[in-house]
């Protein structure tokens, strides 16, 4: 089997096909070059196309060469004042390594390949090993789209929809039914008569027979009038009707401090998080409702403009967000039709002995019920070198870590780069195979 390779520019989207082969024999050299571009890659410029390079190498493809030091071959050359016909010409050296800046001199060197992704190749490589997990279709919610499908027969339709076959059976079972002569019947009488008509002394029996022909003829087509060869009544046409195509409903509540504790830098972090997710849901999920909740020492909801953005400030009771978010999914979210998830982002203070009813509000009342729980503690880098030891921490941290379900995952940050490894980390596919 032949294959050919279009090396024009692609402009446009030509020659898609050329550029998904590339893509799938480079993927893990462009994943890894990916992987790479996120350490320098704003959550803000996430959706963008960008430019990323991989070794060369991974572009090779199998082609026929030349030997540049065997072989025979004739050239023309216009002429010149060193040399004369005769002269006998040594082949130039193969010369091998890098181009350019990064050219090797000893021949190890290697060129990168820079080429461009475009956004969707992007998300599709950054979200390819990530999951949201657990989840489970409890119900089918809010039907809102739906699919056309055959619904048998019907008498009315658009002449686009109609069935021809079906049709033509019902007029010829009526034909049939109504005794309509047919044309082949008309057809003989006709050339009888025709036969007749070219006698010039008919005999009194052909003049009979004549007559007899016309009437009858006469007789087939008033039949044929008012029994026609296709009746308004035999027509048929494909009948659609629609069907309800039921989709999984999964709701996503996003807690965040914004209390005097939670510095810019941390509500940035956060942000950062929550923009993240917001766009892994929307990619993922077709019907997902986002419910943001922020709290100081009380909690309420709010939109997104708000949450990401407005200003408050006060003591910390973190209780007051899970309650509140407890009584929105009373209302509003049912069990038994909506997988619920929630993310919480807080530096890890609060007050006196509210961790505690923290950890049994999730005991008792939300972890039994929801698919998922991702608690983000946001540190700054001295913290984090304090608390490397896991077990130590703030109240809210400490308290947290008593919780051993499997639908619960605690982690910290502190820098804008460590974001993208605890998504992966929380959000992996075989996070549990990796726990056990």
């Amino acid at each position: 089997m032949s294959h050919f390779i279009d090396r024009r520019l692609n402009p446009k989207g030509k020659s898609l096909g050329n550029r998904q082969r590339f893509l799938k024999r480079a993927k893990h050299q462009i994943k890894d070059a990916v992987n790479k571009s996120l350490r320098e890659r704003s959550v803000k410029d996430l959706e963008k196309s960008g430019k990323i390079s991989i070794p060369s190498k991974s572009t090779a493809e199998p082609r026929f060469r030349i030997d540049p030091a065997s072989g025979t071959r004739g050239h023309v050359h216009p002429g010149n004042k060193e040399f004369a016909k005769g002269d006998r010409l040594k082949k130039p050296p193969s010369g091998k390594g890098g181009s350019g800046k990064d050219a090797s001199d000893s021949g190890d060197g290697e060129d990168s390949f820079q080429f461009t992704l475009t956004r969707d190749e992007f998300l599709d490589i950054f979200f390819e090993d990530l999951e949201l997990p657990n989840l489970v279709k409890t119900s089918l919610k809010e039907i809102k789209n739906y699919t056309m499908r055959r619904a048998g027969m019907t008498s009315v339709g658009s002449p686009t929809n109609l069935n021809l076959l079906r049709t033509m059976r019902n007029a010829h079972g009526r034909r049939l039914a109504l005794g309509r002569p047919s044309t082949k019947e008309i057809n003989e009488l006709k050339e009888r008569l025709f036969a007749l008509e070219r006698i010039s002394q008919p005999a009194e029996n052909e003049i009979a027979e004549k007559k007899t022909i016309l009437a009858k003829l006469e007789e087939m087509e008033a039949r044929r009038r008012w029994a026609p060869y296709i009746d308004p009544l035999d027509v048929r046409y494909n009948a659609f009707a629609p069907e309800p195509v039921a989709t999984t409903a999964a709701v996503m509540f996003c807690l965040m401090d914004v209390s005097g504790s939670m510095g810019e830098r941390e509500k940035d972090l956060a942000k950062r998080f929550y923009m993240l997710l917001y766009l892994f849901l929307q990619r993922r999920y077709e019907k997902i409702d986002v419910v943001f909740i922020r709290h100081t020492h009380h909690a309420e909801e709010v939109d997104e403009e708000t949450f990401f953005y407005s200003r408050q400030s006060g003591g910390t009771i973190v209780s007051t967000a899970i309650e509140e978010m407890q009584r929105i999914q009373d209302e509003r979210y049912p069990t038994d039709q909506w997988n619920i998830y929630v993310a919480q982002a807080s530096d890890g203070y609060t007050q006196s002995g509210d961790a505690q009813r923290c950890v049994q509000l999730l005991t008792d009342e939300l972890l039994p019920v929801i698919q998922y729980y991702a608690y983000i503690e946001i540190l700054d880098e001295r913290e984090m070198g304090v608390f490397s030891d896991p077990d130590a921490g703030a109240e809210l941290w400490r308290a947290y870590r008593s919780l051993k379900q499997g639908n619960f995952a605690q982690t910290r940050i502190a820098r804008p780069q460590d974001i993208y490894p605890v998504f992966r980390e929380l959000f992996s596919r075989d996070r549990k195979e990796k726990a056990a």
